[in-house]
């Protein structure tokens, strides 16, 4: 069984790896947080390994890897190395209420070809362009996790295919105008990012207005972790009149706010909004209390009658496509989980900082810290000001 992604609703997990049980209803954007090695990065790989089984299994086969349709062997070449056995006899997977087999997952799908429905942009994304080179599949060992191979291969189709010209940004026909303006301000502060094709290799480079090329080992770290992240972008929002790239219909990103700065992150969650306006479902896992603070906030607006001005007022959209993406987000439906260690999946979604349940009024633990540093400020003014009087 292959689930139909235009309408699945619901993934629930339990036991598998780190999950003890994660019951997921998904938004138009869905926010996982949660400490490291929780089962975020399981989940989403799971959810786009049931949507897209067909495709992943022709990938395979198309590089001639052999998992012989067996469940072991399909989790240690898609997951990883070492991930063969995150599943055992208690583990069960729900889709839409729906028992599904794992073993269903193994089997080998023949046929006509299979479209992919999921777009994933893993958190290793900066292994995609190892010194700014882009690599295709086959560059990676065979137990690299399929989604940052399979990631790292639209990346090479499209730097040595669509982008014949050599410049990579600004792109006129790339982006909104309002992004493109965020994007120069607050990552890549005037520089552009061109093809350099003056040595043995192709690769990546940034130019200087005096024409000086940076190569990638010199960028700031944000320069280098949002570029591969910027070409996803590129993959999901075509230059043409079509909203969508082919039959893609979800967009995953792990962690987009690595290396950035707050401002930085404004910035690619204006693009996120981009993708909810044109009708992606998005999924997204963070450390970052900063993009819950976005989600808050449009919640905020939602049900308290914002308007498209303040959610660019909010990100700073100025320019050609600023009021199309700011109207959309108003509309949309906004999800929050929170993946406890070796603890059931809490639903946060309301963000409620006066909620009784810490989970929600802590945000995922993502604000907890700040408060407790507040608690220790506090005790300690208080000692001082006690020894004083």
């Amino acid at each position: 069984m292959t689930a139909a992604a235009d309408d699945l609703q619901r993934l629930k997990v339990k036991n598998l790896g780190p999950i003890v049980e994660a019951e997921v209803e998904f938004g138009d954007l869905t926010v996982l947080v949660g400490p490291q090695a929780t089962g975020k990065s399981v989940f989403l790989q799971l959810l786009k390994l049931v949507v897209d089984t067909a495709s992943i299994h022709q990938e395979f086969a198309r590089h001639e890897i052999d998992w012989r349709n067996k469940l072991d062997g399909l989790f240690e070449i898609y997951f990883g190395e070492g991930m063969s056995s995150i599943h055992s006899r208690k583990s069960q997977v729900f889709v839409d209420d729906v028992l599904l087999a794992l073993e269903d997952l193994a089997k080998k799908r023949t046929g006509t070809a299979a479209s992919e429905r999921i777009f994933y942009i893993p958190a290793q994304r900066v292994l995609s362009m190892r010194d700014g080179m882009t690599h295709p599949f086959a560059d990676y060992r065979a137990g690299d996790p399929f989604c940052l191979r399979e990631f790292s291969e639209k990346l090479h189709f499209l730097v040595q295919g669509e982008f014949v010209s050599g410049k990579f940004f600004p792109q006129p026909n790339r982006l909104k105008e309002c992004l493109r303006n965020l994007m120069e301000k607050q990552i890549y502060g005037g520089l552009s990012l061109i093809k350099d094709t003056s040595g043995y290799q192709k690769r990546i480079v940034l130019e200087t207005g005096e024409k000086a090329r940076l190569p990638y080992l010199v960028w700031s770290a944000g320069q280098r972790e949002f570029t591969p992240l910027l070409l996803g972008f590129y993959w999901l929002l075509p230059p043409s009149k079509t909203p969508r790239r082919q039959a893609l219909q979800w967009a995953i990103i792990e962690e987009p706010e690595m290396g950035l700065h707050p401002n930085a992150i404004s910035a690619t969650l204006a693009v996120v909004l981009e993708l909810l306006a044109r009708d992606y479902r998005v999924c997204i896992s963070t450390h970052s209390p900063h993009v819950l603070d976005v989600v808050w906030a449009l919640r905020f607006l939602q049900s308290h009658g914002g308007k498209t001005q303040d959610v660019q007022d909010m990100l700073g959209l100025k320019g050609r496509g600023a009021g199309t993406i700011a109207k959309a987000a108003l509309k949309k439906n906004y999800r929050t989980y929170f993946f406890p260690q070796r603890e059931p999946v809490v639903d946060i979604s309301s963000l409620d900082p006066g909620a009784t349940e810490p989970e929600i009024s802590g945000w995922g633990g993502l604000t907890g810290f700040s408060g407790h540093v507040g608690e220790i400020v506090a005790r300690v003014a208080r000692r001082w000001e006690a020894r004083a009087a």
